[in-house]
């Protein structure tokens, strides 16, 4: 690994852990508190975590169709990227399902969602695919890196204390081996592809049938959820491989760079399509709830969070980066870096400002007092409790691209590294 790479992690390593101390103290209030330090209420029951966790739940399903294009369709542009994306996947499902199981307000039952499924509930199916998502994931990533974890279990240190424990006896790096692990990786990633997309889809058509809020219901909501999943996902993808990824700086690397640059473009085009969309045809449809929620993301409050963080930081410059940087992989992680960083915007502007908006004319002044209010703001300790899950993610992608095999590594890697 050169200098530069190592550098790199070391700094990506320190912001994490930092972030990790902080996110602590979030942690540790939400355990002895609660909910009650949380700035959401009555009205407004869904806020940052939500948020987080839709938009987490995103980058992960993302990050795995990417993986698909390798090991199902066999896409050999992107081959040597196929495990870095798995590693995606897993850390953000792990920081999801953390999130989403923080803003419950008994996080101790979160077992009779299996127990005692209520299938005629999407919530009930949502448990199930996840599950199995996560058990296919964990499989998957396994026997892309089973080769490579029985040649780094004789290595020296952590890397290969932690590769010889995870091969589980695995011995076998015939030839034949590998066209068989091959073969079960594309089994399991055909099935991984509609399982993503079902349980992705699955947050959208929560949003989407509830007919009280108009702002969300819609046959759209499920689509514009998983075209952004796919677009965020990729655009963090992108930015990884660029600076940890295969090859750093060599004509393969920038190559897929190149390649993964147009894929995103086209993602980003067509996220917009749908965004316009959604924002011009419900002003024209004149439905007042609908309308209002529309207005609020436009010149409400924090109107600056749609207009600079998502449509100047997350769609203007990464689409001027990616045009006229076609040819830079410089500017097309640094794209994607944006897309996916200012992805957060996206979600909270579909889960605050559909509940933002009173169901009933003069509710607002009907009942005053604590959490009888229709604004938000995330409180302090739902920020660090936020930046806690952020780093957990980090965290389990650091261990993973730092002491597994996740890169291709050549045997002569191997031996200097011994």
């Amino acid at each position: 690994m050169n200098q530069e790479k190592k550098s790199g992690l070391k700094f990506v390593w320190t912001l994490t852990i930092v972030a990790l101390i902080i996110g602590i103290f979030g942690l540790f209030d939400r355990m002895v508190n609660g909910h009650t330090n949380a700035n959401y209420g009555s009205y407004v029951p869904w806020g940052l975590w939500v948020a987080a966790y839709i938009y987490l739940i995103g980058l992960s399903a993302g990050a795995f169709i990417m993986s698909a294009l390798v090991y199902v369709f066999n896409v050999k542009a992107l081959e040597k990227v196929g495990k870095i994306a798995l590693l995606i996947s897993l850390a953000t499902l792990i920081g999801a399902l953390l999130s989403i199981w923080l803003d419950l307000g008994h996080m101790g039952r979160v077992w009779r969602m299996i127990i005692h499924t209520n299938f005629s509930s999407v919530m009930g199916w949502m448990v199930w695919l996840y599950s199995f998502y996560f058990i296919l994931l964990a499989f998957e990533f396994w026997f892309a890196m089973r080769v490579d974890l029985i040649n780094w279990s004789g290595k020296i240190g952590l890397s290969g204390k932690l590769s010889k424990f995870l091969t589980f006896g695995s011995t076998d790096i015939s030839d034949e081996s590998k066209v068989n692990d091959k073969k079960k990786l594309k089994i399991l990633g055909g099935i991984g592809i509609p399982l993503a997309i079902a349980f992705h889809g699955s947050v959208g058509a929560i949003f989407g049938s509830v007919g009280a809020r108009p702002y969300w219901n819609s046959g759209l909501t499920p689509i514009i959820f998983l075209v952004g999943a796919f677009l965020s996902g990729a655009a963090l993808l992108t930015f990884a491989v660029y600076f940890w990824g295969p090859e750093r700086g060599s004509e393969s690397n920038k190559n897929v760079i190149l390649l993964m640059g147009k894929i995103i473009l086209g993602l980003l085009a067509f996220d917009v399509l749908l965004e316009y969309s959604e924002i011009t045809i419900g002003l024209w449809s004149s439905v007042p709830s609908e309308t209002a929620s529309i207005k609020l993301i436009l010149f409400g409050n924090y109107w600056w969070v749609f207009w600079f963080v998502h449509v100047g930081l997350g769609i203007i410059i990464p689409a001027i980066l990616l045009i006229s940087g076609y040819k830079s992989p410089k500017k097309i992680a640094l794209a994607g870096f944006l897309i996916a960083l200012t992805f957060i915007s996206v979600r909270l502007n579909i889960v605050i400002p559909g509940l933002a908006i009173p169901e009933l004319k003069g509710l607002r002044d009907a009942y005053t007092g604590p959490g009888l209010i229709f604004t938000y703001f995330p409180s302090l300790m739902e920020w660090a409790v936020f930046i806690f899950t952020i780093s957990i993610t980090g965290l389990v992608f650091l261990i993973g691209r730092t002491y597994l095999p996740v890169i291709e590594v050549s045997s002569k890697d191997i031996e200097v590294e011994k």
